[in-house]
Parts: C-alpha cells; sequence; structure tokens
C-alpha cells in the first residue's frame, strides 16, 4: 500500500475497476425535512445504509453521509408519482415503465393466488396465503361493522401441497403475465384534488401525485381526512399540519385520531425507507411523542384497532387464546411488561400489511421450495469436474436440496457459474440473475452462456429468462440468485412465488457489502435462520486489494504489500484539497501511470451533499472531463450518468442528445428515452457515485473520497463494498484520521428489524440442515 504526504501529486495511484450499473439515488420533493421538523428517528440504529439507494435521482435540499442519513435520499422518492408520469396506453411504455407495470401485475397475481388456495378471505382482512396460520389477524373491516383488531402469532402449519413443475410451454408462453398499462390519475380526480390543495394552502403540484396515490376519490378523502396527505410522497408531517388546520380550523388538534393514525404509517414507512420491515412499539411510540402527540401508547391503540398497522409479539409461544391475542392487539404495551413478574419482557411490533404479506409469502415459499425438490439426485459426476473445492461442494449440496445459501467474495462467484454450467450438462433448464448489467456480463462470460445469465429486474419483467410455463411460473429448474445481499423482502417474494415445485433456488452474495435499498434483509435473515445448507466459499479473492477487503470483512485494516501500487492512499487536509486530488487522479495519474483511462476509473464517495460529496465531485469531474453549458437539463453529450429507472436500481450510461421527446441516453448499448419531466429526478452524473449505488458493480480502477465531514458515515459494510469496487487499483483520498479503523473495527452493520427469520425458524423445514 503506498502513501503520498500531503501536498504531493499522487503519481497515478492505479486503480483498477471494472463494472458499473445499480443502485439508486436521492429522492425528489422534501427529503429529510420531515426529521428536521423535531421527530426523534424511531430506527435505534440509525439510518439504514441501503435507504439512499431506495429513491430515485433529484436534487436534494440537505444531505448527510450516506449511512447516517441515507433515508433522506429516499424520502421524496419517485415510487409513488412514477405511474402518474408515464403513459396511460401499454404501447407507449418504455422498457422501464413496462418493468414497473409487470411488477404490479405480478404482486396481483401472488394476492389472487393466495385468495384461490385459501378461500374467502374476511373484508378488510390484507394478509393470506398458507403462512397465515403463523398470523391470526382479526382486523377492523373497511365497512365498520367491527370496531378493533386484534394479531397474534400463531403455530406454523406445513404449506399447502402445490402444483408439480409442469412441462414448460415455449420461451414466450402466451399465458406469460401482460403487461397492463400504467396507471394515471384522470384529470378531473386531478383538477378534484388540486381544488382541495388550493384551499388548504398546499401545492397545486401535489394534486397529480395525490390522485395517483389516494385514487379517483382523492378529493373527498383529503377534505375528510386531510392528513391522507401525508402518505403522498415527499410531504412532511409539518406541511400536512399546515394544510389540516387550514381546512379544518379550530378542529384541528395533535391528538386527532386522523393524524395521530397517518403518523403512525409514516413512521413506518420511514422505517422501511432504512431496510426494517417492522418497528419496536417503542420506536413508534418516541417518534409520535416527537411529533406533539400526547399520548403516544393510546395512539398506537388505534392505529391498530383502525387495521393503519398490524401489531406482532416475538419471541413467545404463538399458542395462546383469541381472548390473550385480542388483549394484545387493543394494548400492545402490555405485552412488553410480560404476563407475570418473573417473564421477560415481550417485544411487541409494529408493522404495514405490505410487507408483512410479503415476509410470511416469501417464507411459505421458501419452505415449499424446500419440501418439494427431489432429494435423490446424483450430480456426482458434475461434482467431480467441477473447477474448484468448493464449487464441487456447492453442486453436491445444491443437487440434494431446494434451498441453498452461497456466500463468498468476488472470486467465489465462479462457483454459481459453475453450477449453473454443471445443471445445463445433467439437462437441467438453469439460469443465474444478478443485481446489475455489469454483472450480468461477468456472468455470462463466466458460464460460457449469454442465454444462462439474466438480471433479476429483467427476469421478473418477462425481458429476459426462458420464459414461463402454462401456470405462470419460471420454466427453470435451477434458479442461481447472485448479489443476494441487494435482495429486498418484496422482490423476493414475488421471485419465488414465480418458482414451481421441485425447482431449486441457490442465493449467493458476499455478506459483507451493504444491504438492499428496499426493505429486509433476506439474504442474513435465510443465513441466520438456518432454514437451509449453507455454503461458505473457500476461495479467497487474489492479490492486495483482495487481501485488504478481507481483512475489513473480518474488521481489520491492515497495510498490504502493493508491489504494483494497487493500492494508494492519498491524504488530504481538507474536502477541497479532497476534490481537487481527485481529479487529479481520475484526468491525470491514474491513466498515466496505471493505464486504466478515466472512462474506466469510478469515484465514490460516501454521500451526495457536502463539500466533497457526489453531486461536488461530478461537478468537479464534469469541468475537467467534459466541459459544457448544461444545456439539457444540465446535461451535455458526452456527459456520464446512471439512469433509475425505478427506485433502488442505477443503469450507468452517457448522454448522447436530447429534444422534444426527452433525453437520450446509451445505457451499455441500449438506446434510452428519458422524458423530460422525468429528467431531472431519474438521472444524475456519475463521475462520482455513493457506495449504495456502486453495490453489484465493479470497474478497472476505483478512487475511494473519504473527506473528514464523512467519518460519521463509516461503517465495515460500507468501507468494505467502497473498497471491493475496484478490480486493478484502489486509490483511497484520505482525510478521516482515525474514523477509518475506527469503523472498520468498531461500526458493523446497522441492524434492520425484520420478522423473516422467526417465520423461517416456526415453518416446518424437516429437511433444512
Amino acid at each position: 500500500m503506498t502513501a503520498h504526504p500531503r501536498g504531493e501529486t499522487p503519481d497515478p495511484a492505479a486503480e483498477n475497476d471494472e463494472d458499473r450499473e445499480d443502485a439508486g439515488t436521492g429522492a425528489a420533493g422534501t427529503p429529510g425535512a420531515a426529521d428536521a421538523a423535531g421527530a426523534p428517528d424511531p430506527d435505534p440504529a440509525g439510518a439504514s445504509e441501503a435507504a439512499d439507494e431506495a429513491g430515485a435521482a433529484a436534487p436534494e435540499e440537505s444531505e448527510e453521509p450516506e449511512g447516517a442519513a441515507g433515508a433522506e435520499e429516499t424520502d421524496g422518492s419517485t415510487a409513488g408519482t412514477q405511474d402518474a408520469e408515464q403513459a396511460p396506453g401499454a404501447a407507449g411504455l418504455s422498457e422501464a415503465e413496462a418493468e414497473l407495470a409487470a411488477q404490479r401485475e405480478l404482486r396481483r397475481r401472488i394476492e389472487q393466488r393466495k385468495a384461490e388456495k385459501d378461500g374467502p378471505i374476511e373484508a378488510g382482512t390484507k394478509l393470506s396465503g398458507p403462512a397465515a396460520d403463523l398470523l391470526a389477524a382479526v382486523r377492523a373491516v373497511e365497512s365498520g361493522e367491527k370496531s378493533g383488531a386484534a394479531f397474534f402469532d400463531s403455530p406454523a402449519s406445513a404449506p399447502a401441497p402445490r402444483r408439480a413443475a409442469p412441462t414448460p410451454a415455449p420461451a414466450r408462453p402466451p399465458h406469460a403475465p401482460e403487461r397492463p398499462a400504467a396507471r394515471v390519475a384522470s384529470p378531473e380526480a386531478a383538477a378534484s384534488v388540486a381544488s382541495v390543495l388550493a384551499g388548504g394552502g398546499a401545492p397545486g403540484a401535489l394534486a397529480g401525485p395525490a390522485a395517483e396515490t389516494l385514487g379517483e376519490q382523492a378529493a373527498d378523502l383529503l377534505r375528510q381526512d386531510p392528513w391522507q396527505l401525508l402518505s403522498v410522497p415527499g410531504v412532511r408531517p409539518e406541511q400536512a399540519d399546515g394544510f389540516a388546520r387550514a381546512l379544518l380550523g379550530a378542529e384541528c388538534g395533535p391528538d386527532d385520531e386522523r393524524r395521530t393514525a397517518a403518523l403512525v404509517a409514516w413512521l413506518l414507512e420511514r422505517a422501511a425507507l432504512r431496510g426494517h420491515t417492522a418497528l419496536d412499539a417503542d420506536a413508534v411510540r418516541e417518534g409520535l411523542a416527537g411529533f406533539a402527540v400526547t399520548d403516544p401508547g393510546a395512539a398506537v391503540e388505534n392505529a391498530v384497532a383502525e387495521g393503519v398497522v398490524l401489531v406482532f409479539q416475538e419471541g413467545v409461544d404463538a399458542t395462546g387464546e383469541p381472548e390473550a391475542a385480542e388483549e394484545t392487539a387493543e394494548h400492545p404495551e402490555d405485552a412488553e411488561d410480560g404476563a407475570g413478574g418473573d417473564e421477560e419482557p415481550v417485544q411487541v411490533l409494529l408493522g404495514l400489511d405490505r410487507y408483512a404479506l410479503a415476509e410470511e409469502s416469501l417464507a411459505d415459499g421458501l419452505a415449499r421450495l424446500v419440501n418439494s425438490c427431489e432429494k435423490g439426485a446424483d450430480w456426482t459426476d458434475a461434482a467431480a469436474a467441477a473447477p474448484s473445492p468448493s464449487a464441487a461442494e456447492l453442486i453436491r449440496t445444491a443437487a440434494s436440496a431446494g434451498l441453498v445459501v452461497h456466500s463468498g467474495g468476488e472470486s467465489a462467484r465462479a462457483e454459481p457459474a459453475a453450477l449453473i454450467a454443471a445443471a445445463h450438462g445433467l439437462g437441467l433448464r438453469a439460469l443465474g440473475t444478478t443485481h446489475s448489467a455489469d454483472g450480468l456480463r461477468r456472468l455470462a462470460d463466466a458460464v460460457g452462456d449469454p442465454r444462462s445469465a439474466a438480471t433479476l429486474s429483467g427476469l421478473l419483467s418477462g425481458e429476459s429468462g426462458h420464459g414461463r410455463d402454462a401456470d405462470g411460473a419460471f420454466a427453470l429448474d435451477l434458479l442461481v440468485v447472485l448479489d443476494a445481499p441487494q435482495l429486498d423482502v418484496e422482490t423476493a417474494a414475488m421471485l419465488v412465488e414465480s418458482l414451481a415445485d421441485g425447482t431449486r433456488l441457490v442465493l449467493s452474495g458476499d455478506p459483507g457489502v451493504l444491504g438492499s435499498a428496499g426493505a429486509g434483509r433476506v439474504f442474513a435473515d435465510v443465513i441466520a435462520a438456518k432454514a437451509c445448507p449453507h455454503v461458505v466459499s473457500r476461495t479467497p479473492d487474489p492479490g492486495p486489494i483482495g487481501e485488504l477487503v478481507s481483512g475489513i470483512g473480518i474488521g481489520e485494516l491492515a497495510q498490504v504489500e502493493a508491489p504494483g501500487r494497487e493500492v494508494v492512499i492519498v491524504p488530504v487536509r481538507d474536502a477541497g484539497e479532497a476534490v481537487h486530488r481527485t481529479v487529479q487522479l481520475v484526468a491525470d495519474s491514474v491513466p498515466r501511470a496505471i493505464g486504466v483511462p478515466s472512462a474506466d476509473t469510478q469515484v465514490i464517495t460516501v454521500g451526495h451533499g457536502g463539500s466533497a460529496g457526489t453531486r461536488a465531485l461530478n461537478t468537479a469531474l464534469k469541468q475537467r472531463l467534459n466541459p459544457g453549458p448544461g444545456r439539457f437539463g444540465g446535461f451535455d453529450p458526452g456527459d456520464r450518468v446512471v439512469h433509475v429507472p425505478e427506485p433502488g436500481r442505477v443503469v450507468p450510461g452517457s448522454v448522447v442528445s436530447a429534444d422534444a421527446e426527452g433525453l437520450h441516453l446509451d445505457c451499455g448499448g441500449t438506446p434510452v428515452v428519458v422524458p423530460p419531466g422525468r429528467v431531472e429526478s431519474a438521472v444524475r452524473h456519475s463521475w462520482a457515485l455513493s457506495a449504495h449505488q456502486a453495490a453489484g458493480m465493479r470497474w478497472p480502477a476505483a478512487v475511494v473520497v473519504l473527506p473528514g465531514d464523512a467519518a460519521q458515515g463509516l461503517s465495515r459494510p460500507w468501507v468494505y463494498t467502497a473498497f471491493s469496487r475496484g478490480e486493478r487499483h484502489l486509490s483511497v483520498v484520505h482525510g478521516v484520521d482515525q474514523a477509518l479503523p475506527h469503523a472498520v473495527a468498531e461500526v458493523p452493520a446497522q441492524e434492520r428489524t425484520t420478522r423473516l427469520r422467526p417465520l423461517l425458524e416456526a415453518l416446518p423445514t424437516p429437511d433444512a440442515s
């Protein structure tokens, strides 16, 4: 490892990285201001490392370092407004819009299929499926016929028998779900909402998003309950309060049940941006107190009774009487005190039904795969021909299990590739998915067959893969999901629901990297639940960078020998010097001394804001590498950008041109047109990215920038992810002194509160090992 003294130009700290592609960006609207309103963060562990990745790109008013304020980047996510900007007809849908529409259709199919299997569902109940025995939920029906609801964990039952894998239809079967037209608010609904918003002093620009979020009756809903405005992405509690005061006058108060219910839902939605699928009831009550709610306990009870949230007890035997369950739902704080003086307090969690549905559907589906797989398959010869002992172990394990977890570093990615190739040799339909297009290229090269690799988003949207069978399931015998730590719970539920009985599923990834942009921690929960065999690769990452990153993974920041200047440390005094040295490295030093052109060198920093965040760095790098007036919404032809087709997924590319149709991009050879109204929120310069955005991609060279104000945003997963993005060279622009080794040694991954692990542990999986 080479260190340069301050003031000395670092002769091309050879940096090598090779890929690029996926990760979300900050959110549009008014990000982060809600937290600034005085409400304590309901997340006891802090913001999720991946929260900034969950939103679409857009200017933020104020930003903290990534990992400390990731949710700020997503608060105004375009997820809720995207549909309103899409064309009403399917024929005019872009690839990204069609993908989102297909995913919505998949969610609808999940709920419909579960309803068909389990029979009629009581009105007002949103949870369904075989795993519903884990949660005996009694909710208030929307008609108001019932006054309250109770929720209590119940013993798990065996997964209901499902179909056997049918004979596959052609690659593009006619039964594959068609892409529905994107939903948009009618002009009449938007006009009605605009009138109500004007009466409450709210911006008219919210009319479309509000009508899209609340439906055709949005205007009436807002008149009756002005705090429904809080469900619109980007709206802060103080803004909803001002709107309500203007409409209701003296009737408006801090303890209005409509207000407190909306705040409970908002707190849980904010927590989801940080990766949580549920929150401890105490954290919710603390958050409510920060918004001047005088009786947070009563507010939580009202939210449960109204069906706004679900309540769960964790760590207890789910065999209580219905009366006890109802009492718990109505008085969740009593359960935390324990039933008796000698009993341990019971953790009470609050969650939104969408994540409860996803987690239970996923747990049920994983148990189904474990128990429906043929266990007597003989893949001995394929294992014997494997290129490494770890690959052979993975092949043998996959032969006898329906669900397998595989973990390892970058070099270990060759092992799932060997498994896919072996499955092909056995005559099986096998496919591997990756988080990014860059990962797709690497996997296709490793397998030797481009048809054996797809991005996960492409598979779910139907753009790639082997098609679906007559029952709508993927026509596969083996599915390997690489970059599994980037898998959020809702995507995972959709994926597993689309797998037929008997299909083998392998989740493969590096447990040291940052987690998913969306809610949940699927990969970590499956490992922790010990619900299936876990194959740990014994293949180390080579070279000085591999040695450095491996040490970081176990909490050690060691000095490594780098005779070829594979790792170079560039000390700086302040953020201004950090920006100057970064530009110097990318534009001159690395190309001249290492032979890696600027186009193949990626800058990675901790946050989007600040004097050395992605925005400041991108401004300086554009001025040096592609100067121009930014006449196309701040962009010029040749600019290096990322396109955010949906929250949590970014695709690198470059600007080609612009016209009335929109901004024309070249994304890895694929032409993309971003409509004018979407450019600000969906396109961002990408000479510099956050570590969350860079997850799943690699480049020949990487320059990691650590200015002094980034210290609080550092954690072991962040450093691990950022430092491992370079293939041949890594330069570290270092201005955080001892904060870096401290973060590596003592700041582990921030915990996410989820329910998937206990659900998996409760399910009967007799074949798991």
